[in-house]
């Protein structure tokens, strides 16, 4: 892709998701999902194969047809209020539309059935762009406007998304697919909280996207796509597959790492409103998830799974250390200290 092209689909990226995520009318809010929309499709495309071309086609139609039901959520708003502010969301069929437009967005459970398969046709670059900065101008929508979305309905989503997120990951062999599933899954404890407690969803946010950018960054520099390379590449950045084993377990949500941190105070939250069998739920949920964390985790390590494999292993070569995967890495694994600062903000 020439780069001035690519500059100019990363600009009108950012500022679209700067101009969702800082507007308080519906239209300015509808205005920047667009422009995010149109920017990112060309870079899912560019490879030019079959699937990418596929994967496009699916996310556009998805998108358009969450950003129609959206804008006609705010209209039905805007015709019985008279408001087009983002906070004012008062009409019943208007809250549950523009949940339903933010589930799409997202690839909530019913409406994941695009994410796995768009992920699976893009690059490494532009599936972590998917997954960590096209999610945030929806999550800041559904955070100005959880006090009026209505908490069965998304608990439902938010549960079914954990165990579907988990029980599809299991069977996986494309890393590309178990991080989509890896993503639906954190979704699900993201907006199980979401009515209660808003700021604990974008801290889960914040802590997914590092985490999950380690991975992808990581993955890409060892050119990683599947299990059956991911197992024979230890031996090309030994220190780099070991780092990748601890991110690995901070995304299952393993103590002491980072990704302990947002699932905790996550059930202590449920746990202060009266909600336990969801917490429970939630968190035996997050047990299938953690199975396939820890197969992802095995195979990156120098320990072999005991079957033959008819792929080589790979030659060892000193590349120049990456200092952005080396931030986020540490970021990945250290952050669980600032929990007791974390707990007094929330």
């Amino acid at each position: 892709m020439n780069p001035h092209a690519k500059l100019t689909f990363t600009a009108s990226l950012l500022l679209g998701t700067t101009i969702t995520i800082s507007s308080n009318h519906w239209v300015m809010a509808w205005t920047g999902l667009e422009i995010n929309t149109l920017a990112i499709i060309p870079l899912i495309a560019k490879s030019h194969h079959p699937r990418a071309i596929e994967a496009t086609i699916k996310y556009f139609l998805v998108q358009a047809a969450a950003s129609a039901l959206l804008l006609f959520s705010s209209m039905i708003n805007a015709w019985t209020t008279g408001q087009w502010d983002i906070t004012q969301m008062n009409n019943p069929t208007s809250c549950v539309l523009l949940t339903t437009a933010i589930a799409m967005k997202l690839g909530l459970v019913p409406f994941h059935f695009w994410f796995p398969e768009v992920l699976q046709g893009s690059s490494l670059t532009t599936a972590l762009l998917l997954s960590t900065i096209m999610k945030l101008p929806p999550i800041s929508i559904l955070f100005m406007v959880s006090h009026s979305t209505n908490p069965i309905l998304l608990s439902i989503m938010a549960i079914a998304s954990a165990a579907l997120g988990g029980w599809m990951g299991l069977n996986q062999t494309q890393m590309r697919k178990i991080l989509a599933f890896s993503s639906i899954s954190h979704l699900g404890w993201m907006t199980i909280i979401i009515t209660y407690n808003p700021n604990l969803t974008l801290l889960n946010f914040y802590a997914y996207s590092i985490m999950t950018s380690t991975v992808f960054l990581t993955l890409n520099t060892t050119k990683a796509l599947k299990l059956s390379t991911l197992m024979t590449s230890w031996t090309k950045a030994p220190i780099l597959n070991t780092t990748l084993t601890l991110t690995l377990l901070s995304l299952a949500g393993l103590p002491p790492l980072t990704g302990f941190l947002p699932k905790w105070l996550i059930i202590f939250d449920l746990t202060k409103q009266d909600l336990t069998p969801i917490a429970t739920l939630m968190v035996m949920l997050s047990l299938l998830g953690l199975f396939f964390y820890l197969r992802l985790a095995y195979y990156s390590t120098i320990t072999l799974p005991p079957n033959s494999t008819n792929y080589m292993k790979q030659w060892h070569t000193n590349k120049s250390p990456n200092t952005l995967i080396s931030i986020l890495t540490s970021l990945s694994i250290l952050l669980l200290p600032i929990s007791p600062m974390t707990l007094a903000t929330t």
